[in-house]
């Protein structure tokens, strides 16, 4: 295992424990480094720190353990170990209604560089580090072992979350066995579940408690489910009693998607439609508030977007985007109604969310009260220190 020595005084961060080793605080480096290798980070005097995966970029080490032990097959199955117990412990693992959750999420779980969803008995794999791709095999050996029966199979997804400057030539594919069954119970409904061609690892799992807080309140309303991509919100506003369900989405993909899940779970229900348009334009077809058409205004609208931030120098055009599209749908909305509204943007932190929501409200001239705030579910953990890991933002609110 090589070394890293660090610049004087560069340790102090990994001394409380945050685990990420910036480029810039590198020194030298013991010998030549593959990326992906596994090293051991020291002080400039050479006393030790931590051990982690070595990669290009401002990252320069995601930090595995702060111990001074081997990387290896144990090691991947009491960091395996300890996520399964928790996921267990809390409810979200092992119940026959749900066989939906994040296994493994990161710094969260003290695996930086690694996600892993569970759909009933397969599991998604990705890799977001060179590092945690070279110990794919092992990863998913180990995980195999920890579950046991409750896991038949692992898919590997990595293609799109791989550094690209890599080259590694990775193709998305099976690890352990395999299966043709795509459908994944959450909370009793059923889902499509597309980890072959799909966003993310083929579900977005960390809106699960927030799609039970649609259903609770959409008993008789007329529901918009902006971005809807599989339909989630969609299906649980129709197990929740809504009046009416629309689902909007740019792509013709997660329009289909979204039909097939709801025909999954209300065959033949008429309360639902879909359409392939985009957001904004969706938006402007909608009466204002102010008017009395007969066209449908909804009565609980959901705007959950994807990312408009992936990088801190997007955060001003991102914040732009927030208010724009908030304040089109507190226009369109009629005096009682609710908006779910989100931001899966890491980079853009609560406050600035809620600033954007704020003058979204006032460009739409809307009196507006805040019900829930609302976040990432449990099985989404932040580790404490490490605070950006709290990336998913809300808001219930109720417009007046």
């Amino acid at each position: 295992m090589k070394t890293i020595y660090l610049n004087k005084g560069k340790d102090e961060s990994l001394r409380r424990y945050h685990p990420w080793v910036f480029s810039g605080a590198v020194k030298q480096i013991d010998g030549k480094l593959n990326e992906g290798d596994t090293v051991r980070v020291v002080t400039s005097d050479g006393s030790f720190v931590a051990v982690g995966h070595w990669q290009i970029g401002s990252i320069a080490v995601r930090v595995l353990s702060f111990m001074d032990e081997a990387i290896d097959y144990a090691f991947w199955g009491r960091r395996l170990r300890s996520a399964y117990d928790m996921r267990l412990a809390i409810g979200v693992a092992g119940k026959s209604n749900n066989g939906t959750y994040r296994l493994v999420h990161g710094e969260g779980d003290n695996l930086p560089g690694l996600v892993i969803d569970v759909y009933g008995k397969t599991a998604v794999m990705q890799a977001h580090s060179v590092g945690m791709h070279v110990c794919r095999q092992t990863i998913a050996q180990a995980l195999k072992e920890v579950m046991g029966d409750a896991l038949e199979s692992v898919y590997y997804k990595s293609e799109t979350t791989l550094p690209f400057k890599a080259e590694l030539g990775q193709e998305n594919g099976f690890i352990i066995g395999s299966t043709l069954d795509d459908v994944a119970v959450e909370n009793g409904l059923r889902f499509h579940i597309d980890w072959l061609r799909g966003q993310k690892t083929g579900f977005f799992v960390d809106q699960r408690d927030n799609r039970s807080l649609v259903e609770q309140y959409s008993k008789g309303k007329k529901v918009l489910n902006m971005f809807c991509y599989t339909g989630g919100f969609s299906v649980y506003a129709m197990r929740g009693g809504a009046q009416l369900v629309h689902s909007v989405d740019s792509s013709q993909k997660a329009v289909d998607l979204a039909n097939a899940n709801v025909e999954l779970n209300f065959p033949g229900d008429s309360r639902h439609q879909a359409f392939a348009e985009d957001a904004f334009k969706f938006l402007d077809s909608i009466p204002s508030a102010s008017t009395t058409s007969p066209l449908t205004s909804y009565d609980l609208v959901i705007l959950d977007p994807p990312a408009f931030a992936k990088h801190r120098d997007a955060v001003r055009h991102a914040i732009k985007g927030y208010t724009k599209l908030n304040a089109r749908a507190m226009e369109k909305m009629p005096s009682g109604s609710l908006l779910f509204t989100f931001s899966c943007s890491q980079a853009i932190s609560k406050e600035q969310f809620r600033m954007a929501v704020f003058t979204a409200a006032t460009l739409a001239k809307r009196n507006v009260r805040i019900l829930h705030q609302l976040h990432q579910p449990a099985d989404h953990p932040v580790n404490i220190y490490h605070p950006e890991g709290e990336y998913l933002k809300g808001l219930v609110l109720y417009i007046e």
